[in-house]
């Protein structure tokens, strides 16, 4: 595909009457962009899909997904980015993050502290109310469109949150920590607790209004220089 025809694909439109409505503030596009906040950094190698689960008093639980205690499902939905754009129809392989505590940790999921962070090995980390985080949409997801999670879309394992807006999908995702204080996200303040797609929760403390024009016009120039980090990336593979 030419650059310019890969620019097309990534720039947000709105959907055709009779296509079905996106949430408040959201456009769509045709191609699924590797997206960051720091586009041209590297995309780590895809390793074991291992994650450790830290609770304070506990020691360190680990989840290796080979070998999951819990049924491997497919469930398809709208990727929403909190920059406006919106790709419909990903469909991901994995698992229900709450039954695999369950089942696989023997964890009581309504005792668990009330806040949590979601770290990968891309140094990026999204923070939570434990109560998103548990919710039965919430996957730990090692398949995107029947094929292993690759370095494109944050492979081994990715976190997948539905509801709330992409960078709370936090990729190649290596560690969960649980606290009892509200952790700090990689965004610091600018990073809203819940980022919920229907409240359109897109910053921890600017308004929508001023917002989305801005955060639309990054989206294209953003989304290409993300494909160059991707290609300067160790071992690159793009398998998904």
């Amino acid at each position: 595909m030419s650059l310019l025809a890969t620019a097309r694909s990534y720039r947000p439109r709105r959907p055709s009457i009779s296509s079905p409505p996106l949430p408040p503030g959201q456009r769509e596009v045709s191609a699924f962009p590797r997206f960051s906040d720091d586009p041209l950094r590297w995309a780590p190698e895809v390793g074991d899909p291992v994650v450790e689960v830290s609770i304070p008093g506990q020691e360190v639980h680990v989840l290796d997904l080979r070998s999951a205690g819990s049924s491997f499902i497919e469930r398809t939905h709208d990727f929403h980015c909190v920059t406006t754009w919106s790709y419909r129809g990903v469909r991901w392989g994995g698992y229900v993050l709450a039954d695999l505590f369950a089942s696989g940790l023997g964890l009581d999921v309504a005792s668990l502290p009330k806040f949590a962070a979601a770290y990968g090995a891309d140094d990026r980390h999204a923070v939570f109310c434990t109560e998103d985080l548990v919710h039965p949409s919430v996957l730990l997801a090692t398949e995107l469109d029947g094929q292993p999670i690759g370095q494109r879309h944050g492979g081994a394992v990715r976190l997948v949150c539905p509801l709330q807006y992409g960078y709370k999908s936090a990729k190649h995702l290596r560690r969960i920590e649980f606290s009892d204080e509200r952790p700090t996200g990689s965004f610091g303040k600018k990073e809203h607790l819940r980022g919920r797609v229907s409240e359109e929760e897109r910053h921890g403390t600017l308004p929508n209004w001023l917002l989305r024009r801005p955060y639309r016009l990054t989206v294209v120039p953003t989304a290409l220089v993300a494909d160059r980090g991707l290609a300067n990336s160790p071992s690159m593979n793009e398998s998904a």
